[in-house]
């Protein structure tokens, strides 16, 4: 009968090679630890199991249980959903340009606070502004860390404790539970409410305007839902020009922030930074990693002067993005420079991929896995932007006789690949896959049992 003074002491079980194997890949603190919780497990569950493990299975026990300590929570995936930006995933691939830049100023020193003209210190919150400017219009930028950030700035800097203008129909919750309502309070602007849920008429903003005295005008893009039905709100210049004439600023908040026309690629119009620039407002706030197709970032364009308070204020050094951010972001805004987005940028090579080329990579896997089907389908933008709009697409379809247990595995492999369910099967949309991962995925999907070719039970 086995018993617990036959298990083996940490000093007996450091001696052995395997364990001076996992002392050179983990470290000897953490495998001291890990040694000691193996042992500590074993002796909890003694009682029930009655049995002591040999050495091996205890120090594969400590390896299996370091492996996990050090497994990286945040991993890269293969995205086969169809929703180009999908929070959950990551929302944005960059592009290979702003991955290399982003590695350059990573590898060393860079000049992010440093002027090299004049060999003093200098400010990172020039980095990227030009490319700003000159791509909407704005007088002036700012980056900050996201598009949150940048509302909350733009409130605490320019109206608290003062009452700011806004519509009923605009005070919306995106994703993670960001209110446009809360982020106001919590700026220490006082939300002054007009029109109903979904109607607001331009005499509404001359009333309340004309009533008690406002700070500010704020407008929010509904980027992640629609209003349909009996609905009725003014455009952006119309609200410009009665905010205008009160000596009133006007700030946008266009959440997904498209420098494109997505009109272009038969979804609904988006409006474009440089619009609401037209239009007259004052600032316009957007994201950097949505239809921009960049890093994690809040912009905010407009005028020079409120640009100046903004940089200015003491929360715009709590919320400030980071070099890798810039170098990524910069690089992303070249792109739009020189008119190569559609093919440099992934969410915009994936928005204006067309059915051909899609079917033609669906064909492409079918006939290297020797299975499978392709069918129509549809892909979504995501990541709050253009709300129920859809492209068409081609799916590569894998029967399978427990599709929910098949996306688990799926889940499971090494990088996990992220699909979904359409009328019984597995289903993977080439648009949100890179074509660069096209070999891992094959090389994935090929390791599932097969009972020979142009079988479905292959899957």
């Amino acid at each position: 009968m086995s018993d617990l003074r036959n298990l083996p002491s940490i000093d007996r079980l450091l001696q052995t090679d395997s364990a001076a194997v996992l002392i050179t890949k983990y470290g000897r603190p953490l495998t001291l630890e890990a040694l000691r919780a193996t042992l500590d497990a074993i002796r909890t569950t003694f009682d029930k199991t009655k049995t002591i493990p040999s050495e091996g299975a205890i120090l594969a026990a400590v390896a299996e249980r370091l492996e996990g300590w050090i497994a990286p929570t945040l991993r890269p995936v293969i995205n086969a959903s169809g929703v180009i930006i999908h929070t959950n995933l990551g929302r944005a691939p960059l592009s290979q340009a702003a991955i290399r830049a982003a590695n350059e100023v990573a590898q060393g020193y860079s000049n992010l606070e440093y002027d090299l003209d004049k060999g003093q210190r200098g400010s990172r919150l020039t980095h990227a502004e030009e490319l700003l400017t000159r791509l909407t219009g704005g007088e002036a930028a700012l980056v900050v860390n996201n598009n949150a950030s940048a509302v909350l700035l733009a409130l605490t800097a320019l109206a608290k404790r003062r009452r700011v203008l806004i519509a009923r129909t605009q005070l919306v919750e995106i994703g993670g539970g960001f209110r446009i309502p809360d982020v106001m309070v919590q700026s220490g602007a006082k939300l002054v409410e007009i029109g109903t849920t979904n109607r607001v008429h331009l005499r509404d903003y001359e009333q309340a305007i004309a009533e008690q005295p406002i700070k500010l005008v704020m407008r929010a893009h509904r980027s992640n839902f629609a209003i349909v039905g009996f609905h009725t709100e003014p455009g952006l210049a119309e609200v410009v020009d009665v905010a205008h004439a009160a000596d009133l600023p006007v700030v946008e908040d266009l959440g997904s922030g498209t420098l494109i026309d997505t009109a272009s690629f038969r979804l609904d119009h988006e409006p474009t930074v440089q619009e609401s620039l037209a239009a007259d407002a004052d600032l316009v706030t957007f994201s950097g990693d949505k239809l921009l197709g960049g890093p994690q970032a809040g912009i905010i364009v407009g005028r020079k002067p409120l640009i100046g308070k903004l940089k200015k204020h003491p929360l715009a050094r709590a919320i400030r993005a980071d070099k890798l951010c810039l170098a990524a972001l910069s690089a992303t805004l070249l792109h739009y420079l020189k008119d190569e987005a559609l093919e440099e940028i992934p969410v915009w090579r994936m928005i204006s991929a067309s059915e051909t080329e899609l079917q033609n990579r669906v064909s492409g896997w079918i006939a290297t896995l020797g299975v499978g089907e392709a069918i129509r389908g549809e892909s979504a933008v995501g990541g709050g932007s253009l709300p129920g709009q859809i492209l068409p697409t081609w799916l590569l379809a894998l029967p399978n006789s427990s599709p929910t247990k098949f996306l688990s595995q799926l889940r499971d492999s090494n990088p996990p690949v992220i699909a979904r369910i359409q009328d019984d099967r597995v289903v993977l949309d080439p648009r949100t896959i890179l074509p660069e991962q096209d070999d891992t995925l094959l090389s994935i999907l090929n390791k599932f049992p097969s009972e020979g070719k142009n079988s479905a039970e292959k899957f």
